[in-house]
């Protein structure tokens, strides 16, 4: 079929019916929905389709086995390893328009919600009826609920609360053939088998679409309270982390470099935390819930000064306060995204992050002598964040060139610590060449024969994981 026939044959597909869905083929639409946030491979799309129902994503994947057209599923474009890129004149399926929330059980404390639902729409909605989504994360305002399945997306309060898919109750989803599975059907207990609904969670589209999710809620957290420490040293995360966790359950525990707090104080809304530089800065999160809390908190604080570990530090003593220290960690992205940064997303037990991260610090500042290095992460759960800004009067080719010249000695630290290549940003285009490193080559055979399970005709967002 050529792109006419394409375009013609999905308007009749989705454009008709009670709950019409939307074609799309300006050019405008194609640039916009065809990428995700980076900015390596050109988006180019044949065409974007947004559906309205379970049963219109259905028909466009029977479309899609029947005549060999290629699926790419897109949420809210916020990924960062090409997951949701469509390079290859792929049909984008874009879940937008599929942003209802559908069920409240205030008993079971689940909601169950579209794939398009947005993740600080979640947030609000179960803060509205007494309840708490705990999956946080900066692009909370714009990424969707399936995106954040598809990869499993983490964020900053996984210490205490977990990735995505501790999160999921029960799945719709259409698999690659095009049947439609109701997955585990919000069950807490449900011991018949292989659980399904893991393999989608994760799978960033792949083996087939989510189309709806049921997500399980919590208690709102009592009182949070944020502390910003100045470390003396990398080592003393560590330090602090373990002292804390003895006495005080932690919601967070961020780590950023004087660098990167750089970047954040220079876009001028964020004031610096205390007058004393630091090279390491650590970000604790916890409930306050009584006065012994805090005094415990205080009495850490300043064992920690004593032992050489902490130069200075804030606590918070009002929500608005807290809210405003959070800043210095979750602008980071945001006042760095100017200078095109190439991102590595990996991952260790928590235990060996500060040789791990000494090492790769170590690697990349000898190769890239005159690149500006900016760490930050969520080291209280072994997630570090490099990001390596391209200078000003260097081109982006040459720029994404050299970045990934280096990996290979990246990765293979990473392979020794037995670590992640993708902690939690997905495989995607970016990271499908590493995969060795974190996966062995049985693994990655298994993975292949799952995919040919569920996408014989490898029309699921193919070029993604593996080829």
């Amino acid at each position: 079929m050529n792109s006419e026939q394409i375009v013609a044959s999905l308007r009749s597909l989705v454009e008709t019916g009670q709950t019409p869905g939307k074609v799309l083929t300006d050019p405008a639409d194609l640039e916009n929905y065809g990428k995700d946030w980076t900015k390596i491979y050109p988006p180019n799309p044949v065409a974007i389709v947004l559906p309205k129902t379970t049963e219109q994503v259905q028909a466009l994947v029977k479309f899609a086995n029947e005549n060999r057209v290629a699926l790419v599923p897109s949420g809210g474009r916020t990924g960062l390893s090409a997951g949701a890129v469509a390079a290859n004149g792929e049909v984008v399926v874009a879940f937008d328009n599929m942003n209802r929330i559908l069920e409240f059980s205030a008993s079971d404390r689940t909601v169950k919600c579209q794939a398009g639902v947005v993740t600080e729409q979640l947030q609000n909605f179960a803060e509205e009826n007494g309840l708490y989504y705990p999956v946080d994360f900066a692009s909370a305002g714009s990424s969707q609920l399936g995106g954040n399945l598809s990869t499993n997306a983490g964020g900053i309060k996984v210490i205490r609360y977990g990735m995505s898919r501790d999160w999921v109750a029960g799945l719709k989803v259409v698999t690659g053939k095009g049947d439609i599975l109701d997955l585990n059907k919000d069950l807490e207990k449900n011991n018949t088998g292989y659980d399904l609904r893991h393999l989608f969670i994760g799978a960033e589209g792949t083996l087939g679409f989510i189309t709806e999710a049921t997500m399980k809620l919590s208690r709102k957290p009592d009182d949070l309270t944020v502390l910003v420490l100045g470390l003396n040293d990398l080592t003393n995360t560590m330090d602090v982390l373990q002292a804390f966790q003895k006495q005080i359950d932690l919601t967070a525990y961020e780590f950023f470099s004087h660098q990167a707090m750089g970047h954040v104080l220079a876009h001028g809304q964020v004031q610096a935390p205390f007058e004393t530089e630091a090279p390491y800065y650590a970000l604790l999160e916890f409930e306050a819930v009584s006065d012994q809390v805090m005094d415990d908190a205080m009495t850490l604080f300043e064992q920690c000064v004593e032992n050489g570990w902490v130069l200075d530090g804030v606590i918070s003593q009002s929500e608005t306060q807290a809210r405003n220290l959070w800043q210095l960690r979750e602008r980071i992205s945001e006042s760095i995204a100017p200078r095109t940064p190439y991102k590595n997303d990996i991952s260790v037990v928590v235990s060996r992050v500060p040789g791990f991260l000494e090492e790769i610090d170590a690697v990349v500042a000898e190769h890239y002598p005159d690149f500006e290095i900016i760490w930050f992460g969520h080291i209280g759960d072994g997630n570090l964040h490099l990001n390596i800004l391209k200078p000003e009067d260097m081109a982006k080719e040459d720029f994404f060139e050299k970045c990934q010249q280096v990996n290979k000695w990246v990765f293979e630290i990473v392979e020794r610590y037995q670590g992640s290549v993708s902690a939690e940003h997905g495989v995607g285009m970016t990271k499908k060449a590493y995969l060795e490193y974190t996966r062995s080559a049985a693994e990655i055979d298994y993975l292949r024969g799952i995919k040919q399970v569920f996408d014989p005709n490898r029309v699921m967002n193919p070029g993604k994981i593996f080829d």
